[in-house]
C-alpha cells in the first residue's frame, strides 16, 4: 500500500513538473512574440490561465474574433475575472462591437465601483453609440473616482470645447494641466477655447506651445495665423500663412487669409493679388474671391469694379442674399435710374423673403423713399 500510493505521489510530482515545464517554455514563446507556438504550448497545458494566455496570443496576432470567442470561455469559467473582462471590453471597443462592449464594462463597473479606468471605458462605449449625455455621466464618475484621470478630462474637455460651454470646458482643461502643464492635448483644447471666445491675444501663446511641444499640424499654423491677424501682428501673420503655403501652394484659404492680412495693413494691390491666386488655386472657389475683390474695389471708392465682382459672385451663388444686397445697395449709390434701383430692392423682398431684419427693413425703407423719388421727379 505504501509503494503504491508513493508511485502515485511521484507521478502526480512528475506531471506537475511537466505541466510547470510545458508552461515555462509557453510564457517564453509568448514574451519573445511566438504567438503561433505559444497557442499550441497552452493548449498542451490547459487550464484558466493558459486559456487567458491563448485569447492575449490571438489578440497580438490581429485574430480577433478567436480572441474573443476564448476571453469569453474564460469569462464564462470565472465571471469574477475582472482582468479577463476587462482585456475583452477594451477588444471589443477596438472591433467596433459596442453594445458588446458596454455590457462587458458595464458588468466590470457593478463588480468594481471603485475604478476610474471602468467607468472611463464605459464612457467610451456609450460615445461610440452616439449617447452623449451617457458617456458624459461616465467620464465624471472616472473624474470623481480619480480627479487626475487624463483621458476622461480630455474628454470632458473636448465635448464642451466643440459645444462651445467655455466655462465647463476651461474648468475640466484646467483641472487637467494642474496635473499635466506640458499635455499638449490640453494646451491644444485651452487655446481653442479662448480663439472661439475671440481672445486672440491670449490664444496666441498657446498656439505657439502647442507647436512648441511638436504638434506640427496645419490647423494650429491656420488658427495662430488668424490670431497674429486679429492682434494686428501682421508679420507673424504672414510668416505663418507662408508656413502653410510651403507645405501646400493649392490651397485656396489660406491664399484667402494672407490677402485678409494685406488688406488690412491697407496693402490694397498685394492683398487682390493673394485672392487671384486663391482663385487660380482652386477654380470652383470663385464666390468668395468675387466678394473679397469687390470688397478691396469698394474699399478703393471704386464702385463699377465693386458691383461689377458682386455681380459675379451672383451668378456663381445666387442662394446668398447678402451677394444680391450688395448689388443693389452698390447699384443705388452707383446708378440713377430710379426705376431700376426700385426693381432691385423689390426683387430683393421677393427673393429673399426670409432674411436678416435689417437687410429686409432697409430694403423696405428704402422702396419707399425711392416711390416718393419717383413720385416727385413725375410733377
Amino acid at each position: 500500500m505504501k509503494h503504491l500510493i508513493f508511485s502515485i505521489l511521484l507521478l502526480l510530482m512528475f506531471k506537475a513538473e511537466a505541466q510547470s515545464s510545458a508552461l515555462a517554455v509557453a510564457d517564453s514563446l509568448y514574451t519573445i512574440g511566438n504567438y503561433s507556438n505559444a497557442i499550441n504550448e497552452y493548449s498542451k497545458v490547459g487550464g484558466l490561465s493558459s486559456a487567458l494566455q491563448i485569447a492575449r496570443s490571438y489578440n497580438a496576432i490581429g485574430n480577433y474574433e478567436k480572441a474573443i470567442t476564448q476571453y469569453q470561455y474564460v469569462v464564462g469559467e470565472d465571471v469574477e475575472h475582472q482582468l479577463a473582462q476587462f482585456e475583452l471590453g477594451k477588444l471589443l471597443l477596438k472591433v467596433k462591437k459596442f453594445e458588446e462592449a458596454k455590457s462587458v464594462f458595464t458588468d466590470l463597473s457593478i463588480l468594481n465601483e471603485g475604478n476610474p479606468e471602468f467607468q472611463y471605458y464605459l464612457g467610451e462605449a456609450y460615445k461610440e453609440l452616439n449617447k452623449a449625455d451617457e458617456s458624459l455621466v461616465h467620464y465624471k464618475n472616472a473624474v470623481s473616482l480619480d480627479s487626475t484621470h487624463l483621458r476622461s478630462l480630455f474628454q470632458l474637455s473636448k465635448y464642451y470645447t466643440i459645444k462651445q460651454e467655455r466655462d465647463k470646458a476651461l474648468k475640466y482643461i484646467m483641472q487637467g494641466l494642474d496635473y499635466y502643464e506640458n499635455d499638449v492635448s490640453l494646451i491644444n483644447l485651452h487655446a481653442l477655447v479662448l480663439f472661439n471666445d475671440f481672445q486672440f491675444e491670449k490664444a496666441i501663446p498657446l498656439f505657439e506651445q502647442v507647436l512648441e511641444l511638436g504638434e506640427d499640424k496645419d490647423y494650429v499654423y491656420q488658427k495662430l495665423g488668424y490670431s497674429y491677424n486679429k492682434n494686428w501682428e501682421f508679420e507673424k501673420a504672414k510668416q505663418t500663412y507662408k508656413v502653410l503655403l510651403n507645405r501646400d501652394d493649392t490651397n485656396s484659404q489660406t491664399y484667402f487669409d494672407l490677402a485678409s492680412v494685406y488688406q488690412k495693413e491697407n496693402k490694397l494691390d498685394s492683398a487682390k493679388i493673394f485672392i487671384n491666386k486663391a482663385m487660380d488655386a482652386q477654380k470652383p472657389i470663385f464666390v468668395q474671391g468675387y466678394i473679397e475683390l469687390a470688397g478691396i474695389a469698394h474699399q478703393q471708392k471704386d464702385l463699377k469694379t465693386a458691383l461689377k465682382f458682386y455681380q459675379m459672385a451672383h451668378q456663381e451663388d445666387k442662394s446668398d442674399a447678402r451677394i444680391y444686397y450688395n448689388i443693389i445697395t452698390v447699384y443705388d449709390q452707383l446708378g440713377s435710374d430710379l426705376g431700376k434701383k426700385l426693381t432691385y430692392y423689390q426683387n430683393f423682398l421677393k427673393q429673399y423673403p426670409n432674411e436678416h431684419p435689417f437687410y429686409y427693413e432697409t430694403a423696405r425703407k428704402r422702396i419707399s423713399e425711392l416711390k416718393e423719388e419717383i413720385h416727385f421727379s413725375k410733377e
